[in-house]
């Protein structure tokens, strides 16, 4: 379940039982970071092939970060073969949530804010809420969480690979014209006006 632990990778697993018991599995075609749909990456089934090293003494290179010594997690190294790409869409989340409180250094909310961001705003492109948030957990976006010096807040980015698009997605500006077609609504008043002898229906947003 995590999206750069993939082929040509060097991971470094602690041992704490004889022979070590090794195992593993939950391959995924394609996979964003978070899997935010849960179990929404592209599932697969496959083959892995490994090569195994016994590194004398490794353990104690691993930090122990709890209260025993089985506190300890695995490191890796990127391998080579992972999807590279030159142009992000970034959307930014802070630890506030939709309804305006404040959630003390909380990435989880950060991120959760960066998703919704992106849900909007690319759901004016042709794409429903609902696939934007399916694509998030399958496409390769990049998930990081950019600070937690603004105390406060905690400060969470969301990047979308350009390249993964058949259509421009970036901002620009619009006729009302279009931005009607794409669904994008600006007008919150009352679309009709009353006149002597009745009402008329008018759309100021198809005023030039």
């Amino acid at each position: 379940d995590i999206k750069n632990l993939s082929r040509g990778c060097t991971v470094y697993f602690p041992v704490f039982v004889p022979g070590a018991n090794l195992s593993m599995g939950d391959m995924h075609f394609s996979q964003g970071d978070g899997e935010v749909s849960f179990c929404g990456a592209i599932e697969m089934s496959g083959f892995l092939e490994l090569k195994c090293t016994v590194i004398k003494g490794g353990m104690k290179c691993l930090p122990v970060t709890g209260p025993s010594s089985l506190h300890v997690n695995p490191i890796f190294e990127i391998g080579p073969l992972e999807p590279r790409f030159s142009e992000w869409l970034v959307f930014e989340g802070i630890s506030v949530d939709e309804k305006g409180v404040q959630h003390y250094l909380d990435a989880t909310i950060a991120y959760k804010m960066a998703v919704l961001k992106c849900i909007k705003y690319l759901s004016q492109f042709g794409f429903t809420e609902e696939q934007v948030y399916l694509l998030l957990s399958c496409c390769p976006c990049e998930g990081r969480i950019s600070g937690i010096v603004d105390v406060p807040n905690a400060v969470a980015t969301l990047a979308i690979p350009l390249a993964i698009f058949d259509r421009d997605v970036l901002p620009k500006e619009m006729s009302k014209l279009e931005m009607l077609a794409q669904g994008i609504h600006l007008v919150k008043k009352d679309c009709c006006i009353s006149e002597e002898g009745g009402a008329v229906p008018y759309d100021p947003r198809l005023d030039e």
